[in-house]
């Protein structure tokens, strides 16, 4: 008798011991997946992860109506102006609500025209910054992520607020004969993705997407730099 109960305080200690020991295992699983969680959750408060050239280079995040976003890193060492219009135009919300209104695969996706029609612009042109309209020292070339300003082909001086990003989709076959042609001011350093997804939807015969690929907004974190354009009336 004796022996018996005291099999079963020792099973029950057992059990207890047990049961325990899950209790603290489950508690340090949920502790681990608790700080697995925040440290995602930190990941993303902190944004995207890109690299610049130059850490004071003025840094413009593009946000599709998707909420997808495309970071430009811009050069205003090569194309001062042309780096000082799109900062204004796009800190004074120009660029909210238009669309990518031409997008050619395999080459590039245009947009900035108010218009949507690519004839549309701010109502001024600002001076081309390229070799063949005589200005010297912008080297930016026009490969994958090249960001550069849109113009007619006569004048030189046409750009206002259209831009197009160089989505060419294999080596070897980016637009790099624009060079010293088009005025490129910029390079993305996250959300090519992005852009490339754009550069594959559907068009019609004039190169616009069938479904509008809407920009909710550019903004630009100009590293406490102020920027002012000179402008060409029109």
């Amino acid at each position: 008798m004796g022996n018996h109960h005291n099999n079963n305080k020792k099973r029950l200690l057992s059990k207890k011991k047990r049961q325990k020991r899950l209790m603290l295992a489950l508690v340090s699983v949920g502790v681990l997946l608790l700080v697995i969680a925040a440290a995602f959750m930190i990941r993303g408060a902190m944004g995207p992860k890109y690299e610049l050239v130059d850490e004071n280079h003025p840094v413009a995040t593009l946000t599709m109506q998707n909420g997808k976003k495309i970071i430009i890193e811009l050069y205003p060492e090569m194309a001062p102006n042309t780096v000082a219009n799109f900062v204004e135009l796009a800190n004074n919300k120009f660029y909210d609500g238009l669309i990518f209104h031409r997008v050619i695969k395999g080459f590039m996706i245009q947009g900035g025209d108010p218009e949507g029609t690519g004839r549309g612009g701010p109502g001024y042109a600002i001076k081309g910054e390229f070799s063949q309209n005589g200005f010297e020292g912008n080297t930016l070339s026009h490969t994958l992520g090249t960001v550069s300003m849109a113009r007619q082909s006569m004048p030189l001086d046409s750009a206002g607020s259209q831009f197009f990003i160089v989505t060419n989709e294999t080596e070897g076959t980016a637009p790099t004969y624009l060079d010293g042609a088009y005025a490129a001011f910029g390079r993305v350093v996250y959300g090519m993705d992005t852009a490339m997804e754009i550069s594959r939807v559907s068009t019609n015969s004039s190169d616009r997407p069938l479904t509008d690929q809407v920009i909710k907004s550019i903004r630009v974190d100009t590293k406490g730099v102020e920027y002012k354009a000179e402008k060409i009336d029109k």
